[in-house]
Parts: structure tokens; sequence; C-alpha cells
């Protein structure tokens, strides 16, 4: 089963996909929030051509495990985004995703600037992998 992780932000979305059996997560693109969020041709045809089955979107939770200020706007972008693609949705806490990417990149030798647009696939994946991993 193909899935998709978004890590949904305000002005950018990362998308991550795992292989058809659903086993291995990777970094897919960046697309601008609003291309996801209005449900735009680009967008859909990601999905279509991914042939994503399920959806999986990051929730920020505090570092006590509880939802994080910005979970209520994740979960209301979340739920519209997987109603317009008819898609089963599941979350996966997100809590230090990002912070992991950035230390992938900066090992890889990436500066700040070369950093800005990948931070969010590669934490997309990272999440990803962590909730393929709990599916057994």
């Amino acid at each position: 089963m193909r899935v998709m992780a978004l890590d949904i932000g305000k002005v950018r979305v990362g998308v991550a996909v795992s292989d058809p059996s659903g086993k291995v997560a990777s970094p897919l693109k960046v697309l601008p929030a609003d291309v996801v969020f209005n449900d735009a041709p680009e967008f859909r045809r990601l999905v279509e051509d991914w042939e994503v089955e399920q959806l999986v979107c990051g929730l920020p939770k505090t570092l006590s495990g509880e939802d994080g200020p910005q979970a209520q706007f994740i979960r209301e972008k979340a739920e519209k985004i997987a109603e317009a693609r008819k898609l089963p949705l599941a979350y996966s806490d997100e809590r230090l995703s990002s912070a992991e990417a950035k230390r992938i990149l900066r090992e890889g030798g990436n500066d700040e600037k070369s950093m800005r647009g990948k931070v969010d696939m590669i934490a997309a994946s990272l999440f990803l992998q962590t909730w393929l991993d709990a599916q057994g």
C-alpha cells in the first residue's frame, strides 16, 4: 500500500511517499501550501501518479506528548485534504522531525539557505518512516 505523508505548514507542505509495499519512506518534494490546501491540479496529479492509498500527516506534539499550538490548524487542513482526495487519514507524531531533518542536511554539506526548501520533505519522510515501522 502506497502511503503519502504531508508535513503541513502555513507556507509550504513537505511531501514524502512510501514504496508500493509500504515499508520504506522517501522524500518527494515541497509544494506551496495553497497548492495542497486548494487541491490544485499539481497536487491531484501527484496523488494520482503515485497511486496513493493512505495519507499520513505530521501532528506537532509538545515534549510532554500533548498537542502543540499548531495541532488544530494541522487537523483542519489534513481533514480537508483527505476528504478532497477521498483518502483515509492517519497522524504521526512529528516531534523533532524538522530538527533531525536539518541535522541530516547539515551533515550532507547544506547551508541554511540551501536547506530551506528541503527540510519539510525530509521531515515528512522521517515521520512517515516512523509511522510505517509502527504498522508492522
